[in-house]
């Protein structure tokens, strides 16, 4: 027999080195070497051989085996692209206490109530305390099987005699192969469990769900691999203080990856936000210096949001620019835009902008927004109630057409607003007709001031 040989494995990255380093080499991050024991295979050893896999035309695929499994849950639904793909492998990540095992548990108990049986393997907790939850979040059903255990070979046991409709793993860092010698939650650990998990719902179609925890940084736990083996993977975005959480998926081999879904933390568990331009803008105060509204897309929706921005004579030589769900570097440009082309004095003012309700946007298109809420922060002028602003500004101060506008502007005579600045680009290669709102189309950012503060 070879002896086992052990080397040092990254926890970040899963790089290896035959002794101890204090920073990875690879991804640079500090103390993340971990002690690893692997098991060499004797020389001269061979795995038994397989039957050789047959090719097949992609016209003689039968695609009725691929039909998707309807999630009763609609947010959750819509970020996965319209429902289960039967044998695919969804990895579900969030910071520590933002709702992954409530989510996922909803999900188990609607899926239990109408489609079918559904086992939830939960390495972490007692099946009484699932049950706790579960009675709190009113989630009663003969169909939906607990299982408290932490060896992937019971659970893959368990699931070969349930044959359930899908399979839930809360948490992967906490199961473990036998066959490895390592500590649950290591790069080996957890690679070996996927892999195991991947080989065992391909071929007999059953999705499976596995939760995921996140590094300080807000990156999955484990090896970068994890999220190349799984077909999607979400996170559950938010502040735990607030009220709101946003589902996204930054992985879909079966969806689009620009739809969120939109969630409010109540005492019976998240509960989906249908209409979530209504929910952002409920608070908000008409008649506010430094606050607009904004049109964003996500995938095919688009959404109200509020921007908010307050600008404060600096007390010290270097100004603050602070954003809240906003790209930092995105509002020093628009910021140095404004100085340079509109000519407003923000040299000595700390700036501070946030999107309320916990969204985070990337869109270029909210580029004219953020500006006019600085700018009416800056002249203590509030911008009219009624007004909505869509563009995106480039570095000369011109204001470059977006995408879906019709969309956008439908939405926002949906919510009852009167006006939209818009970019004259757009307005020229688009025929809108909503006849419950002005649109005012204006070729610069200093003239969509003018107008926002006529």
């Amino acid at each position: 027999m070879a002896k086992p040989r052990t080397t040092y494995v990254c926890q970040q990255c899963g790089a290896s080195s035959p002794g101890y380093l204090g920073r990875c080499p690879t991804c640079r991050s500090w103390n993340s070497m971990v002690e690893t024991i692997e098991e060499r295979r004797p020389e001269g050893v061979r795995s038994m051989p397989r039957a050789a896999a047959r090719a097949q035309p992609l016209a003689t695929v039968d695609s009725a085996l691929a039909e998707r499994v309807t999630v009763p849950i609609t947010e959750f639904d819509r970020v996965l692209g319209g429902g289960l793909v039967p044998g695919s492998l969804i990895l579900i990540g969030g910071d520590p206490g933002i709702g992954k095992s409530t989510l996922v548990l909803q999900v188990a108990g609607a899926l239990a109530n109408s489609a079918s049986p559904v086992l939830y393997v939960s390495a972490e907790e007692s099946v009484h305390q699932i049950k706790l939850r579960a009675d709190r979040l009113g989630i009663s059903g003969d169909d939906l099987w607990v299982l408290a255990e932490t060896s992937l070979s019971e659970v893959l046991a368990a699931a070969e005699q349930r044959r359930p409709g899908l399979l839930i793993v809360d948490s992967i860092q906490t199961v473990y192969v036998d066959e490895s010698s390592s500590a649950a939650g290591t790069v080996s650990q957890v690679r070996d469990c996927t892999a195991r998990l991947m080989q065992w719902a391909k071929p007999r179609g059953i999705p499976v769900m596995i939760v995921g925890h996140v590094t300080k940084e807000g990156t999955i736990a484990g090896p970068r691999v994890l999220e190349h083996m799984v077909d999607a993977v979400l996170y559950l975005e938010g502040d735990r203080f607030h009220q709101y959480r946003i589902l996204r998926a930054v992985k879909n081999r079966f969806g689009s990856t620009d739809e969120v879904g939109v969630f409010e933390m109540a005492a019976a568990g998240l509960q989906e936000v249908r209409n979530p331009s209504e929910a952002f803008l409920e608070e908000r105060s008409n008649g506010a210096a430094g606050s607009t509204v904004a049109v964003t897309v996500e995938g095919t929706r688009p959404i109200l949001v509020e921007i908010q921005a307050l600008t404060t004579t600096t007390s010290f030589g270097m100004p603050r620019r602070t954003a809240n769900g906003l790209d930092t570097n995105r509002l020093q440009l628009l910021v140095a835009v404004l100085q340079k082309r509109v000519g407003l004095g923000l040299g000595n003012q700390d700036i501070y902008a946030n999107v309320v309700g916990g969204l985070r946007l990337a869109e270029p298109a909210i580029d004219l927004a953020v500006a006019m809420a600085v700018a009416s922060s800056f002249r203590d002028a509030p911008v009219d109630a009624g007004t909505v602003a869509i563009g995106e500004i480039g570095l000369s101060g011109e204001l470059r057409s977006v995408s879906a506008l019709e969309r956008r502007v439908a939405e926002a005579a949906r919510l009852g607003f009167s006006r939209v600045i818009l970019p004259a680009a757009s307005f020229r290669r688009t025929r809108i007709t909503v006849p419950s709102v002005e649109l005012i189309p204006v070729a610069s950012v200093a003239n969509a001031l003018d107008v926002a503060f006529e």
